[in-house]
């Protein structure tokens, strides 16, 4: 099997590249990765860019001739398209961020598999696609969908595409809608910027909100295994799950630990109100009855999950601490 992934140098997409060329979960005979290194890090998987089975192409996916390129070299069986801006904050001071590299990127990606015959594709979307639910554990199924991020729109406006291109191309796809995740390579979210923020300063660590949001954070190993479970086991034409834990964690929690993991001091100061940032949904929580049933189910709960990540990023991020 060919398979190509896009953001392979990303969080999860390192972590995916490394698993699948392990063949633990799901063996390859050649795996493609693109990545414009804008969040992503060659670090990440620089140990694997010289192995035969693995091609690395440090490119963006708005340049639709250079993917297409790609495409027509590789021919891949399979699409991981896990690229996208993941910073909410970011797409909120640039209003066409979010629609360049996420929908319109997505586009690319799927007229390219269209054009040399490509059918599967795995798609990493969001819980943000519901907005500020009002059910909560939310399932799948809940609606009307408003998001309240520009993050959310785009990752729904792809989420319509793919639908789109699995109907009039005969394409397949499995997409996923994350809660939080966390762990190794992580390049974004508040465990790397409450480590970040303390290496330069520790003895204060300023907290966006209250400290009362809690959303579920899924371990990077969880989330891997989760998507390739799925695709081995759901085989609709559409195939779309939440993929989280029970559960949730709170920012005070992660700040906490984070504090507790330095060693030091320090004051924890929060700036008020229930949301972190302008799109931030302050409470998450997802139903995961539909992975539960497939016969799934994530190894760590979200504080253990949350724990293991403040392990391994302060490994990363603050060695010697």
């Amino acid at each position: 099997m060919k398979i190509l992934i896009t953001g392979g140098a990303g969080f999860i997409g390192s972590n995916l590249v490394r698993t699948l060329h392990e063949g633990s979960l799901l063996s390859a005979d050649e795996l493609v990765v693109i990545d414009n290194l804008s969040l992503g890090r060659r670090e990440f998987i620089a140990d694997l860019i010289d192995d035969s089975r693995l091609f690395f192409y440090e490119q963006d996916l708005l340049d639709a001739e250079s993917l297409h390129a790609v495409f027509d070299k590789h021919r891949p069986d399979l699409v991981w398209h896990l690229s996208a801006n993941s910073d909410i904050g970011y797409g909120a001071k640039f209003t066409d961020w979010d629609l360049k590299q996420g929908t319109l990127a997505t586009y690319n990606v799927l007229e390219a598999m269209r054009r040399v015959g490509t059918k599967k594709v795995v798609f990493a979307s969001t819980s943000a696609i519901y907005g500020e639910a009002t059910v909560l554990p939310t399932p799948e199924d809940y609606g009307p969908l408003f998001p309240i991020s520009l993050y959310g729109a785009s990752k729904l406006a792809c989420e319509g595409l793919i639908s789109s291109f699995c109907h009039n191309f005969g394409f397949q796809a499995w997409i996923y809608r994350f809660g939080n995740i966390v762990g190794k390579n992580g390049t974004h979210g508040a465990l790397v910027d409450f480590i970040g923020k303390l290496k330069k300063s520790p003895n204060r660590l300023p907290v966006l909100g209250n400290g009362k949001q809690a959303k579920p954070y899924l371990h990077v190993s969880d989330c891997i295994e989760g998507m390739v479970f799925g695709f081995q086991h759901a085989n609709e034409q559409v195939n779309y799950f939440n993929l989280a834990c029970p559960g949730a964690t709170s920012v005070t929690a992660l700040a906490e630990a984070v504090v507790e993991a330095f060693g030091t001091d320090t004051q924890i100061e929060y700036s008020g109100g229930t949301r972190g940032w302008v799109g931030d949904v302050p409470q998450v929580r997802l139903d995961t009855s539909r992975m539960t049933s497939l016969g799934w189910q994530a190894r760590y709960s979200s504080d253990q999950a949350a724990a293991k990540a403040v392990e391994e990023l302060m490994e990363q991020m603050a060695p010697g601490v």
